[in-house]
């Protein structure tokens, strides 16, 4: 079956107009044809007040940026019988007071079950962890708990922006990690960029959690901090913005060419830019059986890197010229003309939140298929990845798990889509299981 590219609505911002509108009909229809003529993009809408003969609506726009904001802010002032009462950022609302908070799993009521969870009950699970250590999963939160280690140095497309700044991530990812597959996660936040001060404090920090999530460390140093603590930790290590995002676009590339009749082991892969992510989906493709893997970065020693793996260094137009199938993860929005697609292509420009060459560009110079960042997440992998782990006591991730896990994602996709909802809990469900299986099977072998 032949596929299009998803396309999604541009604008980058969010906001919710308050408006007060006559109760009568037609009038909330006057406001949306205006907000169109505008140029805005009308999300919900609901009712937040209600007088004798008016309503006070809250309606969410998707608007380009602060100057569109304010274009549409005048432009509503035109209206006779509407007035804008509030503009407000839902974003800066959800993110009041932190996303995240710790609570107790347990009541405390009465003073027999404080003598339960803490003295002198508690002294007794004590005896037991301290006679077998590998109890204090069943009887602590360490086997479910995960840590999400930052130092901020390459958060989202903003670069190095500092470890506190990229807090709003950090809870963000144990966000999902709770609500997607039951799994603790505290940010850990280090002012260090130093690899050996990075990874001395993640050891130090270590027992307290079951598994070690690295996030938003810049390359080449996520290389070596991943390597050292995966080498001298007994727990499972995983730099996310290497391997959760190689998952997703594995699963992705696997469904896109099976229906579209083409072997992705033998396509011409070429990654544009060999960052963590370039790097760490280079790598999985080598691992899935992709025979010809081309790389291009502007850093010699990200080429190296590829080399070392078993991929092929080349120029841009080498890699647009001979590649079936290209994956551009650089964050230089426009990087890829239309004049460089060849008919036929399957084209995944991955930075957000602007693509290397947007998807229906692509699409009319006449590539198979394309899609951007937006629609490769790797949110999709990352808490199966874990919670697998997790269930099966594993001490390290594997490439094994890896692939399972994205062979799980394929066959969780649905319909025409190339990968599943985020928020598809039986995605999580499976990736998870597949994990696990995976662990088993290799620890049998």
């Amino acid at each position: 079956m032949a596929m299009t590219s998803l396309v999604r609505p541009e604008a980058k911002i969010l906001r919710t107009f308050r408006v007060r509108v006559m109760d009568k009909p037609g009038y909330l229809g006057q406001i949306a044809t205006r907000l169109g003529e505008l140029g805005a993009n009308i999300g919900e809408i609901s009712i937040f007040a209600q007088g004798p003969d008016f309503l006070v609506r809250d309606i969410t726009l998707y608007l380009d940026d602060d100057n569109h904001l304010n274009h549409v802010v005048e432009g509503l002032k035109t209206l006779a019988n509407a007035s804008l009462e509030a503009v407000i950022d839902p974003v800066e609302q959800a993110h009041e007071g932190g996303k995240i908070a710790i609570r107790s799993k347990v009541p405390l009521t009465s003073i027999a079950e404080m003598r339960k969870i803490y003295t002198p009950g508690v002294a007794q699970i004590c005896k037991l962890i301290q006679q077998d250590i590998s109890t204090s999963r069943t009887y602590t939160a360490i086997g479910n708990s995960v840590a999400v280690v930052t130092n901020g140095t390459a958060v989202l497309g903003l670069g190095n922006i500092g470890a506190v700044a990229g807090m709003p991530v950090m809870e963000g990812k144990s966000v999902l990690y709770e609500q997607l597959v039951g799994i603790s996660a505290i940010p850990i936040l280090m002012n260090n960029t130093d690899v050996e001060s990075v990874v001395a404090t993640v050891k130090a920090i270590a027992p307290t959690f079951g598994a070690i999530h690295l996030e938003d460390i810049a390359a080449p140093e996520c290389f070596e901090i991943e390597r050292r603590l995966q080498e001298e930790l007994d727990i499972p290590v995983l730099h996310d913005d290497q391997h959760a995002t190689a998952v997703v676009v594995l699963a992705a590339l696997i469904t896109i060419t099976q229906r579209n009749g083409v072997d992705l082991t033998a396509s011409k892969v070429g990654i544009i830019g060999l960052g963590a992510a370039g790097s760490g989906i280079a790598q999985l493709l080598l691992s899935y059986g992709v025979k010809a893997v081309y790389g291009t970065d502007i850093r010699e020693p990200a080429k190296q890197r590829l080399a070392t793996l078993g991929g092929t260094a080349m120029t841009l137009a080498e890699i647009m010229n001979k590649s079936d199938v290209v994956v551009a993860t650089t964050g230089k929005p426009g990087l890829i003309t239309p004049e460089m697609i060849r008919p036929g292509q399957v084209i995944l420009a991955l930075s957000n939140p602007d693509p290397e060459i947007k998807p229906e560009e692509a699409m009319k110079r006449g590539a198979l298929f394309a899609a951007d960042g937006r629609t490769i997440n790797n949110a999709l992998s990352f808490p199966g990845l874990f919670r697998g782990a997790l269930r099966a006591h594993a001490t390290h991730f594997t490439d094994a798990m890896k692939l399972a896990a994205a062979h799980a994602i394929c066959g969780q996709t649905k319909m025409d889509n190339i990968v599943p909802s985020i928020l598809d809990r039986e995605v999580h469900e499976s990736v998870s299981n597949a994990v696990a299986n995976a662990v088993y099977l290799e620890s049998n072998l």
